[in-house]
């Protein structure tokens, strides 16, 4: 992990640049560019291009709450509400959230608008990933890191997929680092001829830390892991929840990181 943290280059200005989004949409072309194309200009430029992408102003989460409530105050129930339905779940709305949404704007909106509003989000959400997505949705909600990119330059030394963000390559590494359910890295050694190491800090969901011959630790949100030089050891997930923490790579001489076998099933398997 040391040394893939250090592999990294490329620094990280601000969280907030980081968080800020572009919205994409051709929806407005694809359909009337020939016939409307002002309208479809005022629709993928402006109101996507422009006002949706103000997420530093209002979340992309809660402009998909604003606009489902609009749309169904309005009573308007057909492939606009399932789009934005569609759109506010992959803005990490839950089913136990839209569900409450819908409910609340029953008594402003209207009873029988609500119904129709249910029968739409029944089928946005009704899939085999409920549980999975609003999981993941909590998780990215508790999230102040940015999640990265699939962690493929190492995933060889991985069980399950990771992602890293780098977080700043300056005075001391540090990188963020997500892990899926089940995900854990294989047993390792940060090497050094004097001081190396390294630090993690949770910082969302609930992880794992062990070192070789002691009893796992458990990860939460701020808690903070002392990794000595020469030690052997492994983290990553619960085998039930998302989690992140950040890695900090602690300055020394002749650093590298070894990397060794993997944490097995039954290792991992005895952790509660």
């Amino acid at each position: 992990m040391k040394r893939t943290v250090l592999l990294l280059t490329l620094a990280i200005t601000t969280l907030t640049t980081m968080a800020q989004q572009k919205i994409i949409q051709t929806a407005g072309r694809d359909a009337l560019g020939e016939f409307a194309p002002e309208f479809a200009h005022l629709n993928d430029d402006i109101l996507f291009g422009e006002v949706w992408s103000r997420n530093d102003l209002l979340s992309l989460r809660d402009r998909s709450i604003v606009t489902v409530t609009a749309l169904i105050s309005q009573g308007i129930t057909d492939t606009s509400l399932i789009h934005h339905l569609q759109n506010a779940k992959r803005n990490g709305i839950t089913r136990t959230e839209i569900a409450e949404i819908i409910t609340h704007a029953a008594f402003y909106a209207g009873w029988p608008k609500a119904w129709a509003a249910f029968r739409l989000a029944k089928e946005v959400w009704n899939d085999d990933t409920e549980a999975a997505d609003d999981a993941r949705a909590e998780f990215q909600r508790e999230m102040i890191f940015p999640k990265g990119e699939p962690n493929t330059a190492y995933a060889q030394y991985f069980t399950g997929q990771s992602y890293l963000a780098p977080v700043s390559s300056e005075q001391v590494a540090v990188a963020n680092v997500t892990f899926e359910p089940g995900c854990r890295n294989n047993w390792h050694i940060h090497e050094a001829s004097q001081g190396g190491g390294q630090m993690l800090i949770g910082v969302a969901g609930r992880g794992w830390y062990q070192q070789e011959g002691k009893a796992a630790v458990e990860i939460l949100p701020g808690t903070v892991i002392h990794i000595p030089a020469g030690v052997k050891h492994w983290h990553g997930a619960a085998a039930d929840a998302w989690f992140a923490h950040l890695a900090f790579s602690v300055p020394g001489e002749d650093t590298k990181t070894v990397w060794l076998e993997p944490v097995t099933d039954e290792e991992y398997g005895r952790l509660e």
